[in-house]
C-alpha cells in the first residue's frame, strides 16, 4: 500500500453570497480547516478577525465576498477577504506599524473590527483589484497570525457570545 504525505501548505477558498449568515459560515469553515490541520492554537484570534472582516464585507458592499485561508511558513495562517467595494479602509490603507484613526468610542455600535485586526494580527494589508481578478474589481484585505496568536487588548474566547449573533 502506498501512502501519500500531505503537502506542506494548504489553502481553501469559499465564495460567500451577500447574506447575514456569511460571517457564521466563514467562522465554521475556518474552524474546520484549522482543527483539521492541527492549528487549533490559532483558532480564537483567527476566528475573531475573520468574522470582523467578513462582517465588514457584508455590511459595506452590495455584492458577494470571498474567503481564502492559506497556511504559510512556520505554522502561520493567512486569511484574505475579497469584496466588490474598491475602497481600502483604515488601517489597511497604510503599511503595518503606521497608525491611522483611533478606535471607535466605547459607546459606539460599530467601528472596532479593523482596529481589532490591527491589534491582534501579526501582519495585515489590502490591495485594490482590477477587473481581471475575480471579474468585478473590488479589494482584497488580508491578515496573518502565527503560533503565538493573541491580542494585546486581551481579546479571547469571550468575544464569541457577542459576535455569534451576526
Amino acid at each position: 500500500m502506498v501512502t501519500v504525505a500531505p503537502p506542506q501548505g494548504w489553502s481553501y477558498a469559499l465564495h460567500l453570497p451577500r447574506d447575514p449568515r456569511a460571517p457564521r459560515v466563514a467562522r465554521m469553515t475556518l474552524r474546520a480547516a484549522l482543527t483539521g490541520h492541527g492549528m487549533g492554537e490559532l483558532l480564537d484570534v483567527a476566528e475573531l478577525l475573520t468574522s470582523e472582516m467578513v462582517t465588514n464585507a457584508y455590511r459595506h458592499t452590495k455584492g458577494p465576498s470571498s474567503l481564502r485561508l492559506r497556511s504559510v511558513r512556520g505554522g502561520r495562517l493567512r486569511v484574505g477577504v475579497w469584496d466588490s467595494n474598491p475602497h481600502i479602509p483604515e488601517p489597511f490603507d497604510k503599511p503595518p506599524g503606521a497608525f491611522g484613526a483611533p478606535p471607535a468610542p466605547a459607546d459606539s455600535d460599530s467601528g472596532r473590527g479593523l482596529f481589532l485586526v490591527r491589534q491582534c494580527a501579526d501582519a495585515w494589508g489590502g490591495w485594490p483589484l482590477g477587473d481581471q481578478l475575480f471579474g468585478s474589481g473590488g479589494k482584497l484585505l488580508w491578515f496573518e497570525v502565527g503560533e503565538a496568536a493573541g491580542c494585546a487588548s486581551g481579546v479571547g474566547p469571550a468575544w464569541r457570545g457577542e459576535s455569534s449573533r451576526r
